[in-house]
């Protein structure tokens, strides 16, 4: 589908990769694990046809400045707590299949990629003078959950087509390409600018690190009181901190996997849970 996309003249493709991809790809092509390939993996889609090549990072910094205000939203006027990030469409329908009753407990927020592509056939083609019509966004994940994401009723007019890291890099070999040896080059601007708190989303702990940092300068009006939190960081199933904001106490929780997930939402279920912010992560370790 994405390739008949790309041949098509009259179809406007746009591309977006989500973080853990650049960390990915490069394996495929024989290179040490874990090797930051972004500039080569651009130049790439480039080659391959698509006709913006962008960064889901930038939607990562919108998200979490959404999810940051709803927490604040909440935790001012009594909303439900503690709130659950909802970036996770593995952790999501697990949630709605296991947990059903404490979905009010999820952000409301779209994953990245999707609020991504809301925006890029909403705002960006509005600006470009595209029919959003004629246009159709790809989203490369390292998630075969985003597949499934995509096509749920709610959001099926925001991505067209999800695609792996592994169906990437076939794409890369189908063309023929010498990826190892491609130059770098840089995302399209300006939907492809984003700060180093969209770069985390894709670790555990990454997406409570980005929003602790937005809460942190909402709460005291500086930019930059303090930037990294420590505590929410490794690679323990499941990490708990209390954090101080602006003199209020706030508990937070991050887990990943899905066992580790379950632990949480049974002390939430019980009515055992003193802490206010909860990130979950399907996947151990997030998805890196």
């Amino acid at each position: 589908v994405v390739w008949s996309k790309i041949l098509d003249p009259e179809t406007y493709v746009v591309v977006q990769t989500a973080p853990a991809v650049r960390a990915a790809l490069g394996e495929e092509f024989g290179m040490e694990i874990g090797t930051n390939v972004t500039g080569k993996m651009v130049t790439a889609l480039r080659n391959l046809g698509f006709d913006k090549v962008f960064d889901t990072n930038t939607a990562a910094d919108l998200t979490i400045m959404e999810e940051g205000n709803e927490f604040l939203e909440r935790l001012n006027n009594n909303g439900t707590l503690p709130m659950i990030t909802s970036c996770s469409p593995g952790w999501v329908r697990y949630s709605e299949m296991y947990y059903p009753e404490l979905l009010n407990h999820l952000s409301t927020c779209k994953s990245p990629h999707q609020m991504f592509g809301a925006m890029l056939k909403s705002y960006y083609a509005e600006k470009q003078g595209i029919d959003p019509k004629k246009m159709f966004v790809v989203s490369v994940m390292p998630c075969v959950a985003k597949k499934y994401e995509r096509s749920r009723e709610e959001m099926i007019e925001d991505v067209d087509a999800v695609i792996t890291t592994r169906e990437l890099a076939k794409m890369i070999k189908q063309a023929q390409m010498d990826f190892v040896n491609l130059p770098d080059s840089g995302f399209d601007s300006p939907m492809g600018e984003a700060t180093g708190a969209g770069a985390i989303f894709g670790t555990t702990g990454g997406v409570m690190e980005a929003a602790l940092r937005t809460l942190e300068e909402k709460l005291t009006g500086n930019t930059f009181a303090k930037l990294e939190y420590e505590p929410v960081r490794g690679e323990q199933g499941i990490k708990r901190a209390t954090l101080n904001l602006n003199g209020k106490e706030v508990k937070v929780v991050v887990a990943s996997g899905l066992k580790n997930a379950q632990t949480i939402m049974d002390e939430i279920k019980e009515g055992k849970a003193d802490y206010q912010f909860v990130e979950i992560m399907a996947c151990p370790g997030g998805c890196v």
